[in-house]
């Protein structure tokens, strides 16, 4: 159940949140001290291309407690489309904030995803740089994630015998949100956040393109540069793809 009622538009039917990184972090904060759950997930050009074809997933952002825009591709669509504004924002530049209301708070964080060294290495950065922050544990992404396995099981069980406040889950999209989809019942966490490839970024396992670059939307083209084997498909293609599809949307508003 959605508490704030944030006012929201939509995106190629995918819904996101005109919140700002403020609210954002108050709502991290009450929800957790209000003992509530919330799913906090965000939405770029890449979720809105997969939701487009996967309607589980375009329910999973739908139904979050809060979306909020990570790419400038969404931020754009949003006002050509409808005229609304949103704040971008992505994790690896707004977490450390997060991170410094959670030891402020005594709002402890757990880490999912990735390999085991490279997540221990982001959770030790992210502690050097708040000495207070609880990290409650910390588990890599490399396990059978069907429901009931018992590889599953076991990491559910030291999540919620953390009694993590937070779960931060990094699996890559859309596993991460499977993941999140088919565990929620079972996890105790107040808020669970995807990530995406935050923690590699964090660790520095994956180098970021430059600054100018991610702030002002090109940070598409220097991941692309960084990884082209990995992420051509889900820019060459994927880019021109949402751009079309925006482009007859807007048509059909005016008809």
């Amino acid at each position: 159940m959605i508490e704030e009622n944030f006012e929201s538009t939509c995106v190629l039917g995918v819904r996101v949140d005109l919140i700002s990184l403020d609210e954002l972090i108050r709502y991290v904060l009450s929800t957790v001290q209000g003992q509530r759950k919330a799913i906090l997930t965000y939405v770029n050009v890449h979720a809105v291309n997969l939701a487009y074809k996967q309607g589980w997933f375009k329910d999973f952002i739908n139904q979050s407690q809060v979306v909020f825009c990570d790419g400038f591709g969404v931020k754009w669509a949003a006002k050509f489309l409808h005229g609304k504004e949103l704040q971008r924002y992505t994790p690896p530049d707004w977490f450390g904030r997060l991170a410094g209301m959670c030891a402020e708070n005594e709002i402890s964080i757990f880490f999912l995803g990735t390999r085991q060294d490279v997540i221990e290495k982001a959770a030790a950065v992210l502690k050097e740089g708040h000495p207070r922050l609880k990290i409650a544990g910390v588990h890599h992404g490399f396990f059978n994630k069907e429901p009931l396995s018992s590889e599953n099981q076991e990491v559910l069980a030291s999540i919620n015998g953390c009694h993590a406040d937070i779960l931060v889950v990094g699996f890559g999209m859309p596993a991460q949100e499977k993941w999140i989809l088919d565990n929620w019942g079972q996890l105790h966490a107040s808020v669970v956040i995807p990530v995406g490839a935050f923690f590699d970024c964090l660790a520095g396992d994956v180098v970021r393109a430059p600054r100018w670059m991610t702030d002002n939307g090109l940070e598409w083209l220097g991941r692309l540069i960084i990884e082209p084997r990995r992420l051509w498909k889900r820019y060459i293609l994927g880019n021109p793809l949402f751009l079309w599809r925006v482009l007859l949307q807007k048509l059909k508003i005016r008809e």
